[in-house]
């Protein structure tokens, strides 16, 4: 994130902290934030850090929908409306540390990782999009793809722009696989849509098989990610439900197929008028799956 766009957040934060603490706290937290702005090391920060859930609290933060707004703005889409406090004190500290020098400032950051428990590792990744330098992140938030902590996976696909924006294409399609493998609202992953990709669809396909294989259902929302690119080897899959499956997969079907520029596709389900009319005005949708 750049400087201006940093800054506004850091009002926008500030504020919404000093609403919802007392003024005891309040001081406390600016005289760290202050602490870890100006020292060299990590020791101010990495105190503070830790300590801002037991000064401040864990409540909930009721944003106004213009708050909101100016963060989603500025955040390419960051969706933070139920942040707590001792989330966006944290967030206050890393939104005014000194970007001047990358290599330091990387390794601030990177220490917080290297010693956060749970609920630490839960803010940073959610602040993944706020981190001068994004570049950075990348290996970082591919090895939170690869945790088995519910509430870490969340914070990195749910909301949160910057896998999408940043993470190379073996990265991303690991981080949607994961989602499907472990059953999380695939719906929340921002850019899930404008990074399908064949090299995916293959991925997601053949994940299927191998949960078909087992006995297992499939999330129909998969099939989405497949649709653009629908042929000759993974067609038969889509007949196969859009005949034989049940409400959803029928219907993951269909959208599948009017999605897709695959003739044998379009053909389907040209031969099925009322489900096609049902796309074209919106009455049967991906949000409906």
């Amino acid at each position: 994130m750049d400087q201006e766009r940093m800054n506004e957040c850091g009002k926008i934060i500030d504020s919404l902290i000093q609403e919802n603490v007392d003024e005891g706290s309040y001081k406390w937290l600016r005289e760290k934030v202050l602490l870890a702005a100006e020292e060299k090391g990590s020791a101010a920060l990495q105190l503070a850090f830790a300590a801002i859930p037991r000064k401040i609290g864990r409540k909930p933060v009721q944003m106004n929908l213009a708050d909101e707004e100016k963060i989603s703005k500025t955040c390419d889409g960051l969706r933070c409306r139920s942040w707590s406090l001792d989330m966006l004190g944290r967030l206050l500290l890393i939104l005014h540390l000194d970007v001047s020098d990358k290599s330091a400032y990387v390794a601030r950051i990177e220490l917080l990782f290297r010693d956060a428990e749970m609920h630490e590792l839960v803010a940073l990744y959610s602040f993944l999009p706020f981190f001068t330098y994004p570049e950075a992140w990348q290996l970082r938030t591919a090895e939170g793809v690869r945790s088995n902590i519910g509430l870490v996976l969340e914070a990195i696909m749910y909301d949160n722009p910057y896998p999408s924006k940043y993470l190379p294409e073996a990265a991303w399609n690991q981080l949607v696989l994961k989602a499907f493998f472990t059953d999380k609202d695939v719906l929340r992953i921002i850019g899930l849509d404008q990074r399908r990709n064949k090299q995916l669809a293959g991925i997601l396909v053949d994940y299927a098989h191998e949960r078909w294989a087992a006995g297992r259902s499939v999330n129909p929302l998969l099939w989405r990610l497949v649709a653009p690119f629908l042929d000759e080897k993974n067609f038969p899959d889509i007949k196969k439900l859009f005949e034989n499956g049940d409400e959803r997969e029928k219907r993951a079907a269909a959208l599948a197929c009017y999605y897709s520029n695959y003739k044998p596709a379009k053909s389907l389900l040209e031969d099925a008028p009322a489900v096609n009319k049902s796309i074209e005005e919106n009455e049967l949708h991906w949000g409906m799956i």
